[in-house]
């Protein structure tokens, strides 16, 4: 693929840009073509999020919860027409475009989409595996879409692709925890939180910013052995991809950990990486490519996750 982006491609950097400054800084490193296909895929994504929502480029502005489950029909029903040749819009035809170009099967989108269906319906989720399950649905779908895109088929790598999306999400859980509570939405599990001594309504409060603190560093470390196995199949994907896909990996990894470091003074403020620190993890990621590829003995166990437990996994 050569010359200016179509029109829906343009849409879709645009979306990507506005959405996810830390995943576009680091799609920049992706081929041509891998870039191209992966920000069509997060178009949709990003789309089916704020239509979902009833919100515009991530603002908080919810509609009413039966407003939300009729928009979640039509997405369905959309998606599934624009797989089926017939797109209703541009953002559509985005998708179709990367299903046709990558096979990526009407499945895996109908998965992602009942990750946003546990959102419509309020779920709230007892302990970590619980939530794992809802993270594989939002996040760790699309990371195994991303890995189809970079041209991985062995299940052993797409698992770790779906680690690293469980990885992200859990990251944005961490991140979002207070803002997520003030939109109506708890994530963390039910057990942690009377642990902290935290209720639903209570994560707001300004007093409760240590219990808080000590959520996310739980939810932070939880994360951790999904980015180091994530790392293990960064290392299979094509260079150039891995590139990429080590950067955006470090880069949120990054967050997480100023999270951590933030402690309680994360509670009002929304912590992200600057562009010195993109730059840095940037670098990391072009060191940690140029290493010779780990020997298969070397690979620490995969841990657990609905992808792994699922009948096609063997």
């Amino acid at each position: 693929m050569s010359g200016a982006p179509s029109a829906i491609e343009q849409a879709a950097q645009d979306a990507l840009v506005r959405g996810s400054s830390s995943f576009s800084a680091a799609a920049r490193l992706l081929p041509r073509q891998t870039r191209s296909s992966v920000t069509l895929l997060y178009a949709w994504c990003r789309y089916c999020d704020d239509v979902v929502d009833g919100q515009v480029s991530g603002s908080r502005d919810l509609a009413p919860e039966p407003d939300a489950l009729v928009r979640l029909d039509g997405l369905r029903r959309d998606t599934l027409a624009a797989l089926n040749g017939a797109p209703p819009s541009p953002v559509f035809a985005a998708l179709a475009t990367v299903a046709a170009r990558h096979g990526l099967e009407a499945d895996l989108f109908l998965e992602h989409l009942e990750g946003y269906a546990m959102d419509v319906d309020g779920r709230r989720y007892e302990t970590l595996p619980d939530l794992l399950v809802y993270c594989h649905r939002v996040a760790g779908v699309v990371g195994l879409m991303m890995a189809r895109i970079m041209g991985v088929e062995d299940k052993a790598t797409l698992a770790r692709a779906a680690d690293l999306g469980l990885a992200f999400q859990l990251t944005n859980i961490a991140r979002d925890v207070v803002d997520d509570a003030r939109a109506g939405r708890i994530y963390a599990p039910r057990a942690w939180l009377e642990e902290a001594g935290l209720s639903a309504g209570s994560i707001t409060d300004a007093g409760s910013a240590p219990a808080v603190a000590e959520l996310r560093r739980r939810l932070v470390l939880a994360a951790e052995p999904y980015y180091d196995s994530a790392r293990i199949g960064v290392q299979a994907l094509p260079r150039r991809a891995g590139l990429g896909i080590g950067a955006a990996l470090n880069i949120y990894r990054r967050i997480g950990t100023k999270l951590v470091e933030a402690g309680p003074a994360a509670q009002e403020v929304r912590i992200s990486t600057g562009k010195r620190e993109k730059l840095a993890e940037l670098g990391r990621a072009v060191i940690s490519v140029a290493r010779p590829r780990s020997l298969p003995g070397a690979v620490p166990p995969a841990p657990p996750s609905p992808y792994r437990q699922t009948s096609a996994f063997p």
